[in-house]
């Protein structure tokens, strides 16, 4: 078990093919993104390879590589550390999110068809479903899978590009204050479906960057442990 433990079953099978290094770094990053293991905790080359069911050579090479993308801290004489965010931090990635969101929003709206307003509603109902059954992870993921949505249909390649780099970090933060934003959370997403549906683009830029906003603040008035 690990130094502090893991809940169970959040360990995740390594798929097949692909390089090693790849894979064992995909899932330790996955594990980080949703707080199985949690910002400050130590993490032990020996007892991560134990987890993973690998040798420790691709979890040293893993976490030298989530230290350089500020995922993990190495810290001389004392090991790897997740990193721990600071408020500054999640304010800057949290804004330019807002940035790219109200952007992509806008795009939607001005180029909504049938297809994608129906999958958007599909995705607001499992979300609904998530809170009310209060699976956290389910609702993060669905919430991410809402947004990653809305940015495909506007149609910008350049903009999913940028939204693709900040989307990790944005499950990261979303994840200790989505069980705070609840319901809520989904409220708005309604909102936003109503505003692209309608292609008004000036409501739905108002509306996501209404929703993106209350997530920041939530992030900042959250509930620490």
């Amino acid at each position: 078990m690990l130094s502090a433990g893991l809940p169970h079953g959040t360990v995740p099978k390594l798929e097949r093919p692909g390089p090693l290094r790849e894979r064992v770094y995909e899932a330790l990053l996955e594990l980080i993104i949703t707080r199985a293991l949690t910002p400050g905790q130590h993490l032990v080359e020996s007892e991560l390879a134990g987890h993973l069911g690998v040798s420790r050579q691709p979890v040293r090479e893993a976490l030298q590589r989530l230290n350089t993308e500020g995922w993990v801290d190495l810290r001389p004489a004392q090991g790897a550390f997740v990193h721990e965010p600071t408020e500054s931090e999640a304010d800057q990635l949290l804004s330019v999110r807002t940035l790219l969101e109200a952007e992509a929003a806008r795009l939607a709206a001005a180029a909504s068809d049938a297809e994608g307003i129906a999958d958007l509603e599909a995705l607001c109902g499992q979300g609904e479903r998530a809170v009310d059954d209060d699976d956290v992870d389910l609702a993060v993921a669905t919430n991410a899978a809402f947004h990653a949505r809305v940015m495909a249909m506007a149609s910008n390649v350049v903009l999913a590009e940028l939204a693709g780099q900040v989307d990790r970090r944005v499950r990261w933060y979303y994840t200790p204050v989505a069980r705070q934003r609840g319901r809520q959370s989904w409220i708005e997403h309604r909102e936003l479906i109503s505003a692209i549906a309608a292609h008004d683009e000036a409501r739905a830029v108002t509306v996501m960057r209404a929703h993106t906003e209350h997530t920041r603040s939530t992030y900042h008035h959250r509930e620490h442990d």
